[in-house]
Protein backbone atom coordinates (compact mmCIF):
# COMPACT_ATOMS: atom_id res chain seq x y z
CA UNK A 1 0.00 0.00 0.00
CA UNK A 2 1.11 3.34 -0.93
CA UNK A 3 2.51 5.54 1.44
CA UNK A 4 0.14 8.92 1.22
CA UNK A 5 2.25 12.16 -0.14
CA UNK A 6 3.34 14.66 2.77
CA UNK A 7 2.47 17.99 2.20
CA UNK A 8 5.20 20.50 3.24
CA UNK A 9 3.58 23.78 4.22
CA UNK A 10 6.36 25.70 4.80
CA UNK A 11 7.15 27.89 1.32
CA UNK A 12 9.81 26.64 -0.57
CA UNK A 13 12.99 29.72 -0.65
CA UNK A 14 11.99 30.11 -4.37
CA UNK A 15 8.16 31.07 -3.48
CA UNK A 16 9.42 33.20 -0.81
CA UNK A 17 11.40 35.37 -3.31
CA UNK A 18 8.48 35.32 -5.55
CA UNK A 19 6.55 36.48 -3.21
CA UNK A 20 8.73 39.46 -2.43
CA UNK A 21 9.46 40.37 -6.04
CA UNK A 22 5.66 40.89 -6.60
CA UNK A 23 5.06 42.41 -2.96
CA UNK A 24 7.88 44.91 -4.46
CA UNK A 25 6.64 45.06 -7.38
CA UNK A 26 3.22 45.57 -6.54
CA UNK A 27 4.41 47.95 -3.39
CA UNK A 28 6.50 50.28 -4.62
CA UNK A 29 4.24 52.12 -6.90
CA UNK A 30 1.61 52.12 -3.95
CA UNK A 31 4.33 53.92 -1.46
CA UNK A 32 5.35 56.13 -4.50
CA UNK A 33 1.63 57.76 -5.27
CA UNK A 34 0.46 58.00 -1.82
CA UNK A 35 3.91 59.75 -1.16
CA UNK A 36 3.42 62.09 -3.83
CA UNK A 37 -0.27 62.71 -3.33
CA UNK A 38 0.79 64.05 0.36
CA UNK A 39 3.88 66.06 -0.48
CA UNK A 40 1.70 67.97 -3.27
CA UNK A 41 -1.61 68.23 -1.26
CA UNK A 42 -0.37 68.55 2.54
CA UNK A 43 -2.52 68.86 5.56
CA UNK A 44 -2.95 72.36 6.93
CA UNK A 45 -2.43 74.23 3.94
CA UNK A 46 -6.15 75.02 3.62
CA UNK A 47 -6.54 76.32 6.38
CA UNK A 48 -6.96 80.45 6.16
CA UNK A 49 -5.59 83.12 7.87
CA UNK A 50 -7.62 85.79 9.42
CA UNK A 51 -9.18 88.37 7.50
CA UNK A 52 -6.74 90.66 9.18
CA UNK A 53 -3.29 90.56 11.25
CA UNK A 54 -3.56 89.18 14.66
CA UNK A 55 -1.04 92.11 15.90
CA UNK A 56 0.79 94.88 14.48
CA UNK A 57 3.05 97.60 15.79
CA UNK A 58 2.03 100.86 16.95
CA UNK A 59 1.33 103.34 13.74
CA UNK A 60 1.36 100.35 10.84
CA UNK A 61 -1.31 99.51 8.39
CA UNK A 62 -2.35 96.52 6.27
CA UNK A 63 -4.48 96.20 3.42
CA UNK A 64 -5.63 92.96 1.19
CA UNK A 65 -3.33 92.58 -1.91
CA UNK A 66 -4.68 89.98 -4.97
CA UNK A 67 -3.34 88.74 -8.41
CA UNK A 68 -3.66 86.03 -10.83
CA UNK A 69 -1.13 83.20 -11.50
CA UNK A 70 -0.02 82.59 -15.04
CA UNK A 71 -2.50 79.53 -14.84
CA UNK A 72 -5.62 81.54 -13.53
CA UNK A 73 -4.75 80.50 -9.53
CA UNK A 74 -5.94 83.69 -7.25
CA UNK A 75 -3.26 84.60 -4.98
CA UNK A 76 -3.81 86.23 -1.83
CA UNK A 77 -1.48 88.28 0.27
CA UNK A 78 -1.25 90.89 3.08
CA UNK A 79 0.48 94.28 2.52
CA UNK A 80 1.94 96.00 6.00
CA UNK A 81 3.31 99.25 6.26
CA UNK A 82 5.11 100.78 8.80
CA UNK A 83 5.01 104.12 10.71
CA UNK A 84 7.74 105.81 9.72
CA UNK A 85 8.86 103.94 6.14
CA UNK A 86 12.26 103.75 5.09
CA UNK A 87 11.56 102.87 1.38
CA UNK A 88 12.11 99.06 0.71
CA UNK A 89 9.38 96.33 1.41
CA UNK A 90 10.39 92.76 2.18
CA UNK A 91 8.43 89.67 0.80
CA UNK A 92 7.79 86.67 2.90
CA UNK A 93 7.42 83.41 2.53
CA UNK A 94 5.96 80.59 4.83
CA UNK A 95 6.81 77.03 4.80
CA UNK A 96 4.95 73.79 3.53
CA UNK A 97 1.57 73.71 5.41
CA UNK A 98 1.68 77.24 6.97
CA UNK A 99 0.22 80.72 5.76
CA UNK A 100 1.42 84.16 6.15
CA UNK A 101 0.65 84.39 9.42
CA UNK A 102 3.32 82.35 10.46
CA UNK A 103 5.43 85.47 9.26
CA UNK A 104 3.84 87.38 11.13
CA UNK A 105 6.93 87.08 14.02
CA UNK A 106 9.14 88.25 10.92
CA UNK A 107 7.12 91.15 9.82
CA UNK A 108 7.16 93.03 13.35
CA UNK A 109 10.90 93.42 13.79
CA UNK A 110 10.88 94.14 10.02
CA UNK A 111 8.12 96.99 10.46
CA UNK A 112 10.20 98.30 13.91
CA UNK A 113 13.01 98.94 11.47
CA UNK A 114 10.62 100.91 8.59
CA UNK A 115 10.49 97.90 6.41
CA UNK A 116 7.15 97.53 4.50
CA UNK A 117 6.17 93.68 4.47
CA UNK A 118 4.25 91.84 1.90
CA UNK A 119 3.39 88.34 3.32
CA UNK A 120 1.63 86.14 0.60
CA UNK A 121 -0.44 83.18 0.85
CA UNK A 122 1.79 80.60 -1.44
CA UNK A 123 -0.62 78.52 -3.93
CA UNK A 124 -2.64 75.68 -1.99
CA UNK A 125 -2.11 77.16 1.09
CA UNK A 126 -4.54 79.50 3.51
CA UNK A 127 -7.08 82.39 0.84
CA UNK A 128 -4.74 81.48 -1.99
CA UNK A 129 -6.25 78.97 -4.36
CA UNK A 130 -4.61 75.87 -6.09
CA UNK A 131 -5.24 72.41 -5.65
CA UNK A 132 -1.57 71.17 -5.05
CA UNK A 133 2.11 73.01 -4.71
CA UNK A 134 5.03 73.04 -6.84
CA UNK A 135 7.57 72.83 -4.67
CA UNK A 136 8.83 76.16 -6.40
CA UNK A 137 8.32 75.00 -10.10
CA UNK A 138 5.72 77.28 -10.08
CA UNK A 139 5.78 79.47 -7.39
CA UNK A 140 8.68 80.77 -8.55
CA UNK A 141 6.67 82.67 -11.31
CA UNK A 142 3.84 83.82 -8.61
CA UNK A 143 6.85 85.40 -6.53
CA UNK A 144 7.52 87.37 -9.31
CA UNK A 145 4.27 88.60 -10.51
CA UNK A 146 4.31 89.62 -6.96
CA UNK A 147 7.45 91.51 -7.54
CA UNK A 148 5.61 93.17 -10.83
CA UNK A 149 2.88 94.33 -8.58
CA UNK A 150 4.74 95.85 -5.78
CA UNK A 151 6.68 97.64 -8.58
CA UNK A 152 3.36 98.91 -10.12
CA UNK A 153 2.07 99.64 -6.70
CA UNK A 154 5.30 101.51 -5.13
CA UNK A 155 7.65 101.87 -8.01
CA UNK A 156 9.65 103.60 -5.40
CA UNK A 157 10.72 100.90 -3.20
CA UNK A 158 13.56 98.77 -2.67
CA UNK A 159 12.35 94.87 -2.90
CA UNK A 160 14.17 92.58 -0.46
CA UNK A 161 12.97 88.84 -0.08
CA UNK A 162 12.88 86.40 3.46
CA UNK A 163 11.75 82.89 3.11
CA UNK A 164 11.40 80.00 5.62
CA UNK A 165 11.54 76.05 4.51
CA UNK A 166 9.90 76.05 1.33
CA UNK A 167 9.20 79.78 1.30
CA UNK A 168 13.58 79.97 1.35
CA UNK A 169 13.59 77.47 -1.53
CA UNK A 170 10.80 79.08 -3.33
CA UNK A 171 12.80 82.53 -2.92
CA UNK A 172 16.24 81.05 -4.48
CA UNK A 173 14.56 79.57 -6.90
CA UNK A 174 13.24 82.80 -8.03
CA UNK A 175 15.82 83.85 -8.87
CA UNK A 176 16.44 82.36 -12.32
CA UNK A 177 13.55 84.80 -13.51
CA UNK A 178 13.81 88.72 -13.53
CA UNK A 179 12.92 89.36 -10.16
CA UNK A 180 14.07 92.91 -8.73
CA UNK A 181 15.14 91.65 -5.47
CA UNK A 182 18.56 93.43 -4.88
CA UNK A 183 19.07 90.46 -1.55
CA UNK A 184 17.73 87.64 0.10
CA UNK A 185 17.72 85.73 3.05
CA UNK A 186 16.71 82.13 3.05
CA UNK A 187 16.38 80.58 6.44
CA UNK A 188 16.34 76.24 5.61
CA UNK A 189 15.92 75.86 2.43
CA UNK A 190 16.54 72.24 0.40
CA UNK A 191 19.10 72.39 -2.38
CA UNK A 192 17.03 70.12 -4.50
CA UNK A 193 13.94 68.62 -4.52
CA UNK A 194 15.05 65.22 -5.43
CA UNK A 195 17.46 65.28 -2.13
CA UNK A 196 15.25 66.38 0.18
CA UNK A 197 12.47 63.74 -0.74
CA UNK A 198 15.64 60.94 -0.07
CA UNK A 199 16.79 62.69 3.30
CA UNK A 200 13.19 62.68 4.84
CA UNK A 201 12.27 58.84 3.70
CA UNK A 202 15.48 58.18 5.17
CA UNK A 203 15.09 60.45 8.35
CA UNK A 204 11.58 59.00 8.47
CA UNK A 205 12.36 55.18 8.93
CA UNK A 206 16.16 55.25 9.41
CA UNK A 207 16.97 53.30 6.00
CA UNK A 208 19.88 54.15 3.79
CA UNK A 209 18.50 57.00 1.49
CA UNK A 210 19.93 54.52 -0.97
CA UNK A 211 17.58 52.60 -0.23
CA UNK A 212 14.49 55.08 -1.65
CA UNK A 213 15.50 55.20 -4.95
CA UNK A 214 12.89 53.24 -6.83
CA UNK A 215 9.89 55.01 -4.58
CA UNK A 216 11.34 58.50 -5.61
CA UNK A 217 12.10 58.27 -9.34
CA UNK A 218 8.72 56.66 -9.78
CA UNK A 219 7.52 59.29 -7.59
CA UNK A 220 8.45 62.16 -9.86
CA UNK A 221 7.38 59.80 -13.37
CA UNK A 222 3.75 59.80 -11.77
CA UNK A 223 4.04 63.86 -10.75
CA UNK A 224 4.84 64.36 -14.44
CA UNK A 225 2.33 62.27 -15.55
CA UNK A 226 -0.66 63.06 -13.73
CA UNK A 227 0.41 67.20 -13.16
CA UNK A 228 2.36 67.85 -15.71
CA UNK A 229 4.89 68.86 -13.16
CA UNK A 230 8.39 68.12 -13.19
CA UNK A 231 9.83 67.80 -10.08
CA UNK A 232 13.36 67.52 -11.24
CA UNK A 233 13.37 71.20 -11.74
CA UNK A 234 12.80 72.11 -8.33
CA UNK A 235 16.38 73.31 -7.45
CA UNK A 236 17.29 75.95 -5.90
CA UNK A 237 20.95 74.88 -5.93
CA UNK A 238 20.48 75.46 -9.97
CA UNK A 239 19.10 78.60 -9.61
CA UNK A 240 21.76 80.19 -7.55
CA UNK A 241 24.51 79.00 -9.10
CA UNK A 242 24.55 81.97 -11.92
CA UNK A 243 22.98 84.80 -9.43
CA UNK A 244 24.49 87.85 -8.42
CA UNK A 245 22.24 88.56 -5.59
CA UNK A 246 23.86 88.28 -2.19
CA UNK A 247 22.29 85.71 -0.13
CA UNK A 248 22.36 85.16 3.54
CA UNK A 249 21.39 81.78 4.52
CA UNK A 250 20.62 80.84 7.87
CA UNK A 251 20.44 77.07 8.99
CA UNK A 252 19.78 75.24 12.19
CA UNK A 253 22.58 72.74 13.36
CA UNK A 254 19.98 70.51 14.88
CA UNK A 255 17.75 71.05 11.96
CA UNK A 256 16.13 67.16 11.52
CA UNK A 257 13.55 68.27 8.51
CA UNK A 258 15.83 70.02 6.35
CA UNK A 259 19.45 68.52 6.94
CA UNK A 260 22.10 71.57 6.88
CA UNK A 261 24.32 69.74 4.20
CA UNK A 262 21.51 71.78 1.98
CA UNK A 263 22.56 74.87 2.30
CA UNK A 264 26.17 73.94 2.68
CA UNK A 265 25.57 72.66 -0.51
CA UNK A 266 24.38 75.99 -1.86
CA UNK A 267 26.87 77.88 -0.05
CA UNK A 268 29.52 75.53 -2.68
CA UNK A 269 27.69 76.35 -5.54
CA UNK A 270 28.00 80.46 -5.55
CA UNK A 271 30.22 81.01 -2.81
CA UNK A 272 30.77 84.95 -3.78
CA UNK A 273 27.04 85.69 -3.83
CA UNK A 274 26.29 83.02 -0.65
CA UNK A 275 27.23 83.31 2.76
CA UNK A 276 26.01 81.15 5.28
CA UNK A 277 25.22 81.62 8.87
CA UNK A 278 24.69 78.21 10.96
CA UNK A 279 22.85 78.95 14.60
CA UNK A 280 23.57 75.97 17.01
CA UNK A 281 21.08 73.59 18.39
CA UNK A 282 18.83 75.54 16.44
CA UNK A 283 15.72 73.04 14.89
CA UNK A 284 14.23 73.44 11.49
CA UNK A 285 12.64 77.01 11.61
CA UNK A 286 13.18 78.04 15.10
CA UNK A 287 15.95 79.93 14.03
CA UNK A 288 14.60 83.38 14.88
CA UNK A 289 13.05 82.00 18.23
CA UNK A 290 16.52 80.73 19.05
CA UNK A 291 18.80 83.61 17.93
CA UNK A 292 16.39 86.71 18.70
CA UNK A 293 17.96 90.43 18.34
CA UNK A 294 21.25 88.75 16.90
CA UNK A 295 18.63 87.11 14.17
CA UNK A 296 17.06 90.99 13.72
CA UNK A 297 20.33 92.43 13.23
CA UNK A 298 21.97 90.18 10.90
CA UNK A 299 19.01 90.33 8.73
CA UNK A 300 18.73 93.74 8.49
CA UNK A 301 22.23 94.20 8.49
CA UNK A 302 22.12 92.22 5.03
CA UNK A 303 19.44 94.45 3.77
CA UNK A 304 21.28 97.86 4.52
CA UNK A 305 24.35 96.21 2.84
CA UNK A 306 22.84 97.13 -0.41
Amino acid sequence: MARPRRHNSVPSFGAWIRAGVLGLTLGIPIVSVMLVEGALHPRGAAVAPSRQPEWLPPGAAWQSAHIRAADGVALDAWLLTPAHPNGAVVTLLHGVGDTRSGMLGYAHFLLRAGYAALLPDARGHGASGGDSIGYGVLEGDDLRRWSDWLCAQHPQWRQYGLGVSLGAAILLESLVKPVRFRAVVAESPFATFREIAYDRLSIGTGLPAWAFGPVVQLGIFYTRARYGLDLRRASPADAVRDTSIPILLIHGSADRNVPLHHSLELQSVNPRAVRLWVIPRAAHVHCLEMAGREYERRVLDWFQKD
